[in-house]
């Protein structure tokens, strides 16, 4: 066979082997990085379930007689103090 023949046989055939590694290594990191975005589309569904979860968790018309069963009410005038000056305590309603 002629040289020239041989050497590009040769070369055709590492050129192969070495787009074929190529592809591999191409369709593993593509399979890698979809993985990636799944999990990453599972966790933002999840953040929207769990503020859905906290939404409702917080409202008003749940938590009212959830308190008022465990004794609290609405706070009145008479437990709000303000501090003044000189250390004293005034109690009843906050003028501003």
């Amino acid at each position: 066979m002629h040289p020239v023949t041989v050497s590009a046989a040769f070369l055709a055939i590492s050129s192969a082997f070495l787009l074929y590694g190529l592809s591999y290594e191409t369709r593993q990191l593509e399979a890698r990085v979809n993985q990636e975005q799944r999990l990453a589309d599972e966790a933002r569904s999840d953040i929207a379930v769990l503020k859905a979860e906290r939404a409702h968790l917080l409202r008003p018309s749940r938590i009212e007689p959830l308190a008022r069963a465990q004794g609290l009410a609405p706070i009145t005038d008479g437990q709000i103090v303000e501090a003044v000056p000189g250390g004293t305590i005034q109690t009843g309603a906050i003028a501003r």
